[in-house]
């Protein structure tokens, strides 16, 4: 399926035209793209440094008015309808969809921002569970249109901020800022590489004889969400011990490789594998950006085959289903690079491949992972997206 021949107008269409059908009036339509991730894996909540590109999946928020102080939502996706009043509104997941939504009005309204009463339809287009982040592609677009809807104005970077703390607070996932930030912030045709503490950013031309090459594994462990916050914790862990050799530190991002090594045998294997990898990952996605801007495919393709191997067998996030899919893909001529990406244990993989031999590629990845693991892959072949607008009659702002 290729991303730049579907999604948008077809999108928004089926958004304003179930709003209008619901509620009886023409729309704002607002849309957030999914995400992946080039490389820069479990860094984000390191305060390190990640590399995603928007991609052409979009979720689409349809608004309008209404007189009263309640947010009524409707879900094209769940064709489910809830309705929740914005005079008081309780932290803490449900585990329902509608807390995406409901977390952001909660946010903004704890930030003192004015929200008028609003009738909201979604229509979702980012692949679920994929790790292509489905939920900031909601908590963006949702954002972007309960903020229009108000008449109230706010900076792409507290939009950002906003989305990620409504995922913390109300959906209970303590994410990093990379979803969010990306979603706001991309650009058609370049990566953006992120600071994720002091938040600066560079955008970083894609050579145009590349594509990006997602495929869905169609797995996805159980394991996932409690081994995330394993993972989360034991990086803190490390940071406490080695706080007591580098009182500065206040991140695996403030520690370098030698640091590491030099206090390794104080730390338990697990963890010093755990901090190996996201420091060795921060190196990697600052040699992949100057890789980038010297327009050298190979050497980053090599960065990727690195980074996929820490994840395996230092971070150990991967899984059978991510790790066949790689070592096919990295057999493929016109294969720049292959990893997997977004949180483990099943989800995509990412690839760079030749303009030219995406074809050839597609169809040996779908029939080489069925042979090797009796499940079906879905490929998704796209080029980098434009970040969060407003969807007009004649196309996007």
């Amino acid at each position: 399926m290729d991303l730049t021949t579907r999604g948008e107008t077809f999108g928004a269409e089926r958004a304003r035209g179930i709003f209008t059908e619901f509620y009886g009036d023409k729309p704002r339509v607002f849309r957030a793209p999914g995400r992946v991730n080039l490389i820069g894996e479990h860094t984000d909540y390191n305060d390190g440094f990640v590399m995603p590109a928007a991609i052409e999946f979009y979720t689409f928020a349809a608004i309008g008015p209404r007189a009263d102080r309640k947010l009524s939502v409707y879900s094209d996706n769940f064709s489910e309808a809830v309705e929740f009043g914005l005079d008081r509104i309780d932290r803490g997941p449900t585990g329902h969809w509608s807390d995406y939504v409901r977390g952001v009005a909660g946010v903004l309204l704890s930030k003192g921002t004015k929200l008028g009463g609003a009738n909201l339809v979604l229509r979702g287009e980012v692949p679920i569970g994929a790790g292509l982040s489905s939920s900031a592609a909601i908590e963006v677009a949702v954002a972007n249109a309960l903020l229009a809807n108000s008449g109230v104005e706010m900076d792409r970077a507290e939009v950002s901020r906003v989305c990620q703390k409504a995922e913390h607070e109300y959906a209970g996932t303590m994410c990093g800022i990379m979803d969010q930030f990306i979603a706001c912030f991309g650009q058609r045709q370049h990566a953006l590489m992120l600071d994720c503490r002091s938040l600066f950013y560079q955008l970083l031309p894609l050579d145009d004889n590349a594509r990006l090459v997602i495929c869905n594994t169609n797995v996805k462990h159980e394991l996932a969400g409690g081994e995330y916050n394993l993972r989360r914790a034991s990086c803190e862990e490390g940071v406490r011990i080695l706080r007591q050799h580098l009182p500065a530190i206040r991140a695996l991002r403030d520690v370098t490789p030698a640091d590491l090594e030099k206090f390794a045998s104080e730390i338990p294997e697990t963890t010093y594998r755990r901090c190996r990898h996201v420091v060795s990952e921060d190196v990697r996605v600052e040699k992949a950006a100057r890789a980038l801007l010297r327009g050298d495919m190979k050497e980053f393709g090599v960065l990727m085959a690195e980074s996929h191997r820490s994840l395996r067998d230092d971070y150990e996030v991967s899984c059978a289903e991510l790790d066949a899919m790689v070592e096919i893909a990295s057999a493929i001529d016109g294969v720049y690079g292959a990893r997997m990406t977004g949180g483990g244990f099943g989800g995509c993989t990412v690839n760079l491949v030749r303009a030219d031999a995406v074809e050839a590629f597609t169809s040996t990845i779908k029939r080489e992972y069925q042979r090797v693991t009796n499940l079906a892959a879905d490929v998704y072949v796209c080029s980098a997206a434009e970040a969060a607008g407003e969807v007009v009659e004649d196309g996007a702002r």
